[in-house]
């Protein structure tokens, strides 16, 4: 139950802040790439690379705080982090096709079920 809580108070105050920082989209434009969106999953994929570094060499974070910081609030933020941070595991571990088909797969699948989705709703 108190992972839960952990997970769940991080979870809140990264939904905040990725709705706070995707505000960006209204103001700020290129190539009409939804810059908000953009940003966001940059930053939390720095977020939660420099959480896992830091948690990978020290014990200056614990596993509740790596808990908090990582899953909820880098899951909150957005989960593109998660996907990127388990795409770097990934590539230490020497496993690059994985890396390849889980990325492609990703993409392709990803694309596909937004467009099923968008289909289903005007059914």
């Amino acid at each position: 139950m108190k992972q839960l809580l952990i997970v769940g108070l991080g979870g809140a105050i990264g939904s905040i802040a990725r709705f706070l920082v995707s505000k960006l989209n209204l103001h700020w434009h290129f190539l009409s790439i939804p810059m908000g969106t953009l940003t966001v999953n940059v930053l939390g994929s720095l977020l939660i690379g420099f959480i896992a570094g830091v948690s990978a060499r020290t014990e200056v974070i614990s596993p509740s705080m790596r808990l908090f910081l990582m899953v909820g609030i880098c899951g909150g933020f957005t989960t593109f982090s998660s996907f990127t941070n388990e795409n770097l595991t990934l590539m230490q571990n020497g496993q690059f096709l994985s890396v390849l088909l889980y990325t492609g797969f990703s993409i392709f699948f990803g694309f596909l079920a937004v467009y099923l989705g968008y289909v289903a709703s005007n059914l």
